[in-house]
């Protein structure tokens, strides 16, 4: 067996957990924080409850709300101009992957200097970061978990993958109850996004019986708890979500991720796209593109999903990869790229800018651009 690493945040799970942030940060050395989040979560109030548990145990902040749900090169270097200027010591990152891609990048500059494109690709990052704790408020990126920070280069309308063991936060807060306020498509997109992890780092080359078994925890518990959290708003189906967002995490943090994710980097960094969108509709079409090397865990995951049968591993799996596909159709999410792209034309500039994307090597088969745009093609 091949050596294998396995690296993950400190991390404090479970309802209303988010009351240990202040000790958390004075453990990390805080004085004054500086707070990465966006707007949306500013006018929900959770970002106002955070304050108040900073202020109630006597740390200050500075708050920087502006970030967009792809956040952008620029404003990684104003976020870092304003820890500077503010004299900030720990960074806080409450929301989704955006909020926690923004603090990663701007702890990036502010501990190594140079320009965020400076650190694009793998094991760039050579000094140390400040401290940081991340509030996720999503069950979906993983991005509180994870090695990867991935930023929108503006200019060559370019998502960049950063990948990095300096970019796992120190502490991630997990509070399920922050998920009670989310709207249906968030919860949804979030946990397919969750999937998405899980199955590409199941089937990526780098994978290991570490992250294996993280991987297929999180796809039995998103495809049973993912209906009643939407229906019902269980708190126990939506806690169960967390907890497979984090397993998923863990899993694709150390093995690596898939085309999938490639082509969802190209499609975001070219037309904004929300992230979580593109993954109900490319990931069957890259379960179908990888089957050939990758027979026999597609075979497991479609026993997962559609129970066990008595047939060949070629058929569950495709049977698995169906059942999927009319599992996401069922939630109202878009299910065809054309539900999201103004035409066909762009689909070749998205397929030649994926190739180059970090996720594409850790892929079980190897693709060259034409490969991927045939997967964005079956995806139209």
């Amino acid at each position: 067996m091949r050596i294998s690493k396995f690296a993950i945040p400190e991390i404090i799970f479970g309802r209303g957990s988010i009351v240990h942030l202040a000790s958390c940060a004075k453990r990390l050395g805080a004085r004054r924080v500086l707070v990465v989040t966006d707007q949306g979560l500013t006018a929900a109030g959770w970002v106002d409850r955070v304050l108040e548990i900073l202020r109630d145990n006597g740390l200050s902040w500075v708050l920087y709300d502006t970030i967009d749900r792809n956040p952008r090169d620029y404003q990684i270097h104003e976020g870092a101009a304003i820890y500077a200027r503010e004299h900030a010591d720990v960074i806080i990152a409450v929301g989704g992957g955006s909020p926690m891609d923004a603090a990663k990048g701007i702890a990036t500059i502010i501990g190594n200097g140079g320009r965020i494109n400076d650190y694009e690709g793998a094991n760039r990052i050579m000094r140390p970061l400040p401290p940081s704790i991340f509030l996720p408020t999503t069950a979906g990126s993983g991005s509180d978990i994870s090695q990867f920070c991935i930023v929108t280069d503006v200019e060559r309308r370019l998502k960049m993958s950063i990948i990095s063991r300096s970019l796992v936060p120190n502490i991630s807060i997990i509070d399920p109850l922050v998920l009670l306020t989310k709207s249906e498509e968030l919860i949804v997109t979030s946990a397919i996004d969750a999937f998405a992890h899980a199955v590409e780092s199941y089937l990526s080359l780098l994978s290991s019986p570490f992250t294996e078994y993280q991987a297929v925890k999180a796809i039995r518990l998103i495809m049973t708890n993912l209906r009643p959290a939407v229906e019902e708003r269980s708190i126990e189906a939506l806690e169960n979500l967390s907890i497979a967002s984090t397993a998923a995490g863990m899993s694709f943090s150390n093995a690596g991720l898939g085309v999938g994710h490639s082509l969802a980097h190209s499609l975001g960094g070219m037309f904004d796209v929300q992230h979580g969108l593109v993954h109900p509709i490319l990931l069957p079409a890259v379960m179908r593109f990888n089957l050939p090397n990758s027979l026999d865990k597609l075979a497991e995951i479609g026993r997962i999903v559609c129970g066990p049968r008595m047939c060949s591993e070629e058929a569950i799996a495709q049977a698995g990869i169906a059942h999927l596909e009319r599992f996401f159709a069922d939630f109202g999410v878009p299910v065809r790229l054309r539900d999201i792209l103004p035409d066909k034309d762009c689909l070749e500039t998205i397929a030649r800018a994926a190739v180059n994307d970090a996720c594409t090597l850790t892929n079980p088969r190897p693709a060259n651009w034409e490969a991927l745009l045939g997967v964005c093609q079956e995806a139209w």
